[in-house]
């Protein structure tokens, strides 16, 4: 009797934590049970004071010039991005956006600061985010290989002599991490990551204890192998921290202090891994936010990094 009630009770557990990892993982991978106010409201970052520059650079951004692209990924999706022509540049910025984002709602005064600063731009959609194609989200693991491809079609079409800086946030920043462990092209001169996390296993872990309040195992064990069987990757295939040891090229980091959602000890661990790299807190901004909150010193900041990559 009490064999079988035990049984019964361990049963229960197990699928129960199986559920909730398919639940789990269906919300934070898949495409179409993601949505960017759920993100949002997990970010924490109050954007209420900034919408009217972000509206009116976002309306002035999409005056200027620009050209749809689109390539084909490794797996075969078509991957979408815009690009921003400048005559005479000093280089093209390629813009990587952050979960559940996309190059237009996360690139707006940033992007006009680029441009202003005789830049080109390439904003891109990551895989299964805004016009590219794709089902499953790859925080950064799939999307390093992407970001690859559209370095090799600048160099296609504008020549290897042309200089590329990489600039990403949150999930994007993540993913620019993640490719400086890639063999890049010679003109690949520099990249800046913005609230950047060390791992998807890391950020994971982390917001299962600060929102949903859940110890790791062995949720975020089975969410991972459920993520290996239907997207191909795991949240331990490839880390920002490990990725930045291999890396040529300057590492600028900047994180804000208040950020609940990719807390700021993350990039003070990315920053303990990089050959050549220089991290800024932003005192006081929370996640994606330090732009907004410090531009000055954010401006500052990109402008030495240019100089140390000699753009």
């Amino acid at each position: 009797m009490f064999l079988k009630i035990g049984i019964a009770i361990v049963l229960f557990v197990i699928l129960s934590e199986i559920g909730l990892a398919v639940y789990f993982v269906r919300r934070t991978l898949l495409r179409t049970q993601t949505n960017i106010e759920r993100t949002l409201d997990m970010a924490g970052t109050s954007w209420e004071e900034y919408i009217p520059q972000i509206q009116n650079d976002r309306e002035w951004l999409w005056q200027q010039e620009h050209e749809l692209l689109t390539i084909l990924s490794d797996d075969g999706l078509k991957l979408s991005g815009n690009l921003f022509p400048v005559k005479n540049a000093r280089g093209t910025v390629i813009c990587l956006h952050g979960y559940t984002s996309n190059s237009v709602r996360d690139y707006t005064s940033l992007a006009k600061y680029y441009l202003e600063n005789n830049f080109q731009l390439l904003l891109v959609d990551h895989r299964a985010h805004g016009e590219s194609e794709g089902k499953y989200i790859g925080f950064g693991i799939l999307e390093r290989h992407d970001s690859l491809r559209w370095i090799e079609y600048l160099n296609e079409r504008l020549g290897n002599e042309h200089k590329i800086l990489v600039h990403g946030t949150s999930m994007g920043a993540a993913t620019t991490l993640m490719l400086t462990g890639q063999k890049l092209p010679g003109n690949v001169c520099g990249v800046v990551a913005d609230c950047g996390f060390t791992s998807p296993w890391d950020v994971f872990k982390s917001v299962l204890k600060n929102t949903y309040h859940l110890p790791a195992f062995p949720l975020l064990h089975l969410t991972s192998l459920i993520a290996r069987v239907i997207a191909g990757y795991d949240y331990t295939e490839c880390s920002a921290t490990e990725e930045v040891k291999k890396s040529t090229v300057p590492i600028l980091l900047i994180h804000g202090s208040a950020d609940t959602f990719v807390p700021a000890y993350m990039c003070e661990e990315i920053y303990k891994n990089c050959p050549d790299g220089e991290m800024q807190i932003i005192e006081g901004a929370g996640h994606a936010e330090s732009f907004y909150k410090n531009p000055q010193l954010y401006k500052e900041k990109l402008q030495e990094h240019f100089a140390k990559c000699g753009l």
